[in-house]
């Protein structure tokens, strides 16, 4: 049986969809086990703190990287750390069908991962195995792209749809800039840290590294 992971300050809403549909019957079957893994639990101190300022000056919050990574690592341990882990970031590439069945055609569980707030600490890029993105246009959370990738790949396993053949027989068988790489604390994690021009308070080098950073990145 496969199981899905899916990482989030909002573990009710991904509960929410997960207990209806298709879905709901793939895991009733025993085809496939859902986890929605509440990041909140992995927090830092008495006030489980998730999220901090970025550095080198900006709006909004990141998320941390420390219990981003606790809560991959948790959600690995009964996958014994096989399970592939699939970041959502609008850098990564565009999710596509042929991308579901390959997930999909994979023995190795599944853990998905995305931003809150102002996006994740970039480090987080290290603890994963995919990077996806399912659009050009900005949302809340990564809830729902998470939720499209687990519901475009339980779909293709054997046993889910009615008619075999449904999934077969059916659809999909510029460049833009996008934001910069963020960090936030700790300075340093595991020997990863963060670049020296975020820390040197010298705001036109910061932005003209920002910029260098977002054109590398074009889609």
């Amino acid at each position: 049986m496969r199981r899905i992971s899916i990482i989030s300050l909002f573990p009710q809403f991904v509960r929410a969809y997960l207990e209806v549909g298709m879905l709901a019957k793939a895991a009733g079957r025993q085809i496939v086990e859902f986890h929605a893994v509440d990041l909140r639990r992995f927090g830092i101190g008495p006030r489980k703190q998730v999220d901090d300022t970025p550095y080198g000056g900006g709006g909004g919050m990141i998320l941390r990287i420390e219990p981003l990574v606790a809560a991959i690592e948790a959600a690995q341990e009964p996958s014994k750390g096989s399970a592939q882990v699939v970041l959502l970031t609008p850098r990564g590439k565009t999710f596509e069908q042929a991308d579901a069945q390959a997930l999909a055609d994979s023995d190795r569980d599944l853990i998905l991962v995305g931003g809150r707030y102002e996006g994740y600490d970039e480090r987080l890029v290290e603890w994963t195995d995919h990077q996806f993105s399912i659009g050009r246009y900005v949302l809340t959370g990564a809830e729902l792209p998470a939720l499209v990738i687990a519901d475009s790949v339980v779909r293709l396993l054997d046993g889910v749809l009615g008619n075999p053949d449904g999934a077969v027989n059916e659809s999909f068988s510029g460049s833009a800039a996008v934001e910069y790489p963020q960090y936030t604390k700790p300075e340093t994690f595991r020997d990863r840290a963060v670049p020296k021009i975020l820390l040197s308070g010298n705001h036109g080098e910061i932005a003209a590294w920002r910029q260098e950073q977002s054109d590398r990145f074009e889609l």
